[in-house]
C-alpha cells in the first residue's frame, strides 16, 4: 500500500456502492518493514509496525470521485488480497490477527464485548522482497445483526439485490450514529463492518466454536452474503472441549458455505494456518499472492526452527565447556555458587533469545511460557531432576549425591573432595583430567551430564511450547499444547522425554568438556568463545532437530 496516496486506497468489488463522495481520512499510516513476519516490537507503547489504524467515523471510508473512474470489477492477478475479518463481538477476531501477524501488540484483546471499535489495517509482506501480499482488516464486532435484519426487511425492497439493500442502509441515519438516535436505532458499528466488507475482496467470518448455533449468527451470515464476495467461516477456540463444530458446519452447509477451516488463536498449529490460506486460495480466480504467501511463510517457519536449535545448541556447548579449577585447600562452596548462578543466567538469556525469536516479548500484553512454574524452577534443584525422570551417571536416584563421579582419566578413583562437593552442589562434578593435575593438587569442576540433559530437555520443551502457542494467549494458564487438558505444569515425568540418555551425551558436548576456551562462562570472552564453538553448534543443532518429542 502506498500511504502517500490516500486517494488511491485499494478498493474492493463493490466499494463504489458503499462509499460516499468525501475524502478518506487515514491516520497513523506507515510503511511496513521487510522483516519475515513484519513485526519489530520492544514495548507495548510502540506503534504496531504492520498496522495502519483507520478512523471509522462517519466520513472515514469515503473516496474521492476521481478514483471511481478507475475502479476495478474483480481482484486482478498480482494485486494484494484485501481480506476483511468479521464476526460477532468477542469471537476472537483480533486474537486471530495477533497470531497470524505474530504480533502481541496488534489491536486490543479483552474478555468483554465490543473491544474493537474501529477498523484497523495490517499487512503481510514477502520477507524477501517486501511486497505486500495480504492486507488484513480487523473490524468491530457485529452487535445486533438481528435488529439490523429487521430494519432491512422493513425498509428495503426484497426484489433489490443485496448490494443495493446494503447501500440503502449505509445511506440511512441509523448507519451514521450520533446522539440523536436511541440505542436501539444505532447501527453505526454494523455500518463500519459493511463498509469494509464491500471494500474488500473476501472475508473470513470468525466463529467462537464454543458458542451454540443461534439465530443472531444466522442473520449475520445472511447480511454478509449480500455483499457478494467470498466468505469463509474460521473456527476459533477449537481446542475447547465444548466446541460445537459439527452443529455449526450443518448450519453453514444450509447456507451454501461448504468451505471452512479451524484456526485456534491460543493453541496454535502452523498446519492450521496453511489450511486457512489454502482454503481461501480455492475461492479465488487469481490466487498467486496467497500461494506466494504460503511458500514464504513456510520457509520462514522452517528458518525460525533452525535458528532456535542453533541458539539451544550454542547454550549447551557454552555450559558444557564451563570449567573452574580449585586446589585441595580451596573452599569449594563459593566457586560452586558462582558456577550455578552463571549457568542460571546463561539459561535465562537463552530462553529470552527464543522468546524474542518467536516474537513473544517479556511484557504484560501476552503471557509467555516462562511464566509457568516449570520454567521458573531452579535447574539445580534435585527435585526438578527427579520430576524429569533424569538419573545421574552413577546410577543414583535423581538429585542424590551428584558430583561423586570421576572420569577414567583420573584413574577411576573417587577423591574426598569430590564426595564433599557431591553432597552439597547438585549438578556439578569434580574431575581431575590428568595425572599432572593430581600431582599439583588441581581439581576441575564442571556441569555434570544429568544437569546438561535437564537443561537440554527444558530448552526443547520451551521451543515446542513457543511453536504451539498463539500470540493471543493473554493468560499464563492458557494451554500450551493441544493434549494438555488438566495442567499447565510441564515438569511431569510423563510429559517430558530427554533427547538422550544421561550417560550418553552427544559427542559435541563431550568434546566441549575438554575445551574451556569455548565457554564465555570460563574465559569471559563471549565473542571469541562463540566463534570457537560455532561449528559444533551447527552439528549439535542437527541432533536436536532429529529428536522427536513423544506425545
Amino acid at each position: 500500500m502506498d500511504n502517500n496516496k490516500t486517494k488511491n486506497e485499494p478498493v474492493g468489488l463493490f466499494a463504489d456502492k458503499a462509499l460516499k463522495d468525501e475524502p478518506i481520512n487515514v491516520e497513523n499510516s506507515m510503511t511496513a518493514p521487510t522483516q519475515p513476519i513484519n513485526i519489530n516490537k520492544t514495548s507495548a507503547s510502540h506503534t504496531t509496525d504492520v498496522a495502519t489504524s483507520i478512523n471509522t467515523s462517519s466520513n472515514y471510508e469515503a473516496e474521492d470521485s476521481t478514483t471511481r473512474e478507475s475502479k476495478k470489477t474483480t481482484i486482478a492477478s498480482g494485486e494484494a488480497l484485501k481480506l476483511a475479518v468479521v464476526g460477532h463481538t468477542n469471537t476472537g477476531k483480533t486474537s486471530i490477527l495477533r497470531t497470524l501477524l505474530r504480533d502481541v501488540y496488534f489491536g486490543e484483546v479483552k474478555n468483554e464485548a465490543a473491544t474493537t471499535r474501529h477498523v484497523e489495517r495490517a499487512q503481510l509482506t514477502d520477507s524477501q522482497s517486501g511486497e505486500v501480499l495480504v492486507a488484513l482488516y480487523d473490524t468491530p464486532g457485529l452487535e445486533d445483526a438481528s435488529g439490523l435484519m429487521d430494519w432491512l426487511e422493513d425498509n428495503t425492497a426484497s426484489r433489490r439485490d443485496g448490494i443495493e439493500r446494503l447501500q440503502q442502509f449505509l445511506a440511512a441515519d441509523i448507519a451514521q450514529g450520533g446522539d440523536a438516535l436511541s440505542s436501539n436505532e444505532n447501527y453505526s458499528q454494523e455500518a463500519k463492518v459493511i463498509r469494509q466488507l464491500l471494500a474488500s475482496d473476501m472475508a473470513v467470518y470468525v466463529v467462537d466454536a464454543r458458542e451454540p448455533v443461534l439465530g443472531k449468527y444466522k442473520d449475520e451470515l445472511t447480511i454478509l452474503s449480500w455483499a457478494a464476495i467470498p466468505v469463509m467461516p474460521v473456527f476459533n477456540f477449537t481446542d475447547s472441549q465444548n466446541a460445537n463444530i459439527d452443529e455449526w458446519q450443518t448450519m453453514l452447509a444450509r447456507r451454501n458455505l461448504h468451505i471452512s477451516t479451524r484456526f485456534d488463536s491460543v493453541a496454535f498449529e502452523f498446519e492450521d494456518e496453511m489450511h486457512l490460506w489454502q482454503n481461501l486460495a480455492t475461492m479465488l480466480t487469481h490466487s498467486e499472492m496467497l500461494e506466494q504467501l504460503m511458500q514464504r511463510r513456510t520457509e520462514d517457519w522452517a528458518q525460525l526452527y533452525d535458528e532456535a536449535n542453533i541458539i539451544i545448541a550454542d547454550f549447551l556447548l557454552n555450559v558444557a565447556a564451563f570449567v573452574r579449577e580449585i586446589s585441595d585447600d580451596d573452599d569449594p562452596m563459593p566457586v560452586l555458587q558462582q558456577m550455578q548462578e552463571a549457568v542460571r543466567q546463561s539459561e535465562r538469556a537463552m530462553q529470552h533469545n527464543l522468546l524474542n525469536l518467536y516474537k513473544f516479548y517479556d511484557n504484560a500484553v501476552a503471557a509467555t511460557p516462562l511464566e509457568l512454574q516449570a520454567y521458573q524452577q531452579d535447574p539445580f534443584d534435585p527435585e526438578l531432576l527427579k520430576s524429569y525422570g533424569i538419573r545421574t551417571t552413577s546410577g543414583a536416584a535423581a538429585g542424590a549425591l551428584l558430583g561423586l563421579g570421576i572420569d577414567a582419566a583420573a584413574l577411576g578413583t573417587t577423591l574426598g573432595l569430590g564426595a564433599a562437593i557431591g553432597g552439597i552442589a547438585g549438578g556439578l562434578l569434580s574431575n581431575t583430567s590428568s595425572i599432572a593435575d593430581r600431582i599439583t593438587g588441581v581439581k576441575r569442576l564442571y556441569i555434570d551430564p544429568a544437569t546438561l540433559t535437564l537443561l537440554a530437555t527444558r530448552a526443547i520443551d520451551l521451543l515446542t511450547a513457543l511453536r504451539h502457542r498463539g500470540h493471543a494467549a493473554t493468560d499464563a494458564t492458557q494451554l500450551l499444547y493441544k493434549s494438555d487438558k488438566d495442567s499447565n505444569d510441564l515438569s511431569g515425568e510423563d510429559n517430558n522425554v530427554t533427547p538422550w540418555p544421561t550417560n550418553k551425551l552427544p559427542s559435541e558436548l563431550k568434546k566441549a568438556r575438554g575445551k574451556p576456551q569455548w565457554s564465555s562462562l570460563s574465559s569471559g570472552k563471549a565473542e571469541l568463545a562463540q566463534s570457537l564453538r560455532l561449528d559444533m553448534a551447527w552439528s549439535l543443532s542437527g541432533k536436536l532437530q532429529s529428536h522427536k518429542r513423544e506425545s
